[in-house]
């Protein structure tokens, strides 16, 4: 137990958090502690009846069973594997812009529930963090099971049809990605290839609360290949390792 302990002490503090919720929640709904109902998002409930913790359970909520064991427990280990990877890479010693970018991500997955009757919003967010660190590392080359191999900005559509064949809803996927392009955009393309204004800044709230660390420039992660290649060339062309590729069936 002890190895255990160590091991989920070692994940990053804002995906430990997120992490255990996704399994906290439907191990509760599973027992049977919380109904189910009143753990996925209705929106008559949540606007009518003011149901307000709606958008959170359902965020950590999945229904578990012999139909859908697989995918959830695929979609978890997706999410500690790529919420790590972002947050101690693009985000690291900066936990509030991380958080930001949760809060972005899920505040826009909650509005399109609503509007399209989505119950279940755990796969969406995943899949938009997902897509934010594929983006961020889009020529690195990933492989897949069955030793398929080819770049990461290719990785959340692959993972999309993986889904729909173990069981899962394009739709939510397909939202994910969206979202997850959606912050990509707005906070990396847009304002440094584009040469636009910045739309998304992190509040000063969420730096009082989670500080940055070693000094952590706010505001921003890793900027597309096209401004780093820029920044490469301004300083005689010097080379960086932005990450590893890794099988995603070890």
């Amino acid at each position: 137990m002890s190895d255990l302990g160590d091991w989920f002490r070692s994940i990053p503090l804002i995906t430990r958090y997120w992490f255990a919720s996704s399994i906290a929640v439907p191990l509760i709904g599973k027992l049977g502690l919380i109904s189910p109902v009143y753990l996925v998002l209705w929106p008559d409930a949540f606007l009518s009846r003011f149901q307000i913790w709606r958008p959170i359970t359902a965020t950590f909520y999945f229904p578990v069973g012999p139909g859908t064991g697989f995918l959830y427990l695929v979609n978890l280990y997706f999410l500690y594997q790529y919420s790590s990877r972002l947050e101690t890479g693009a985000f690291d010693g900066r936990p509030a812009d991380y958080m930001f970018m949760l809060l972005f991500n899920w505040i826009c997955i909650v509005i399109t529930g609503l509007l399209m009757d989505m119950q279940l919003l755990m796969i969406p967010l995943i899949m938009s963090v997902l897509y934010v660190w594929a983006q961020l590392n889009r020529d690195m080359i990933v492989s897949f099971w069955f030793g398929t191999r080819f770049k990461a900005c290719y990785l959340p559509w692959v993972i999309l049809g993986f889904n729909y064949i173990i069981g899962g809803s394009i739709i939510n996927e397909l939202i994910g990605n969206l979202v997850g392009h959606l912050y990509f955009f707005l906070m990396f393309k847009y304002p440094m290839d584009l040469g636009g204004r910045n739309f998304l800044t992190t509040p000063q709230f969420l730096y009082r609360w989670l500080p940055n660390r070693r000094g952590g420039v706010s505001g921003f992660g890793i900027p597309p290949a096209s401004v780093r290649r820029a920044a490469e060339d301004q300083q005689g062309g010097g080379r960086h390792n932005w990450g590893q590729g890794f099988r995603l069936g070890d």
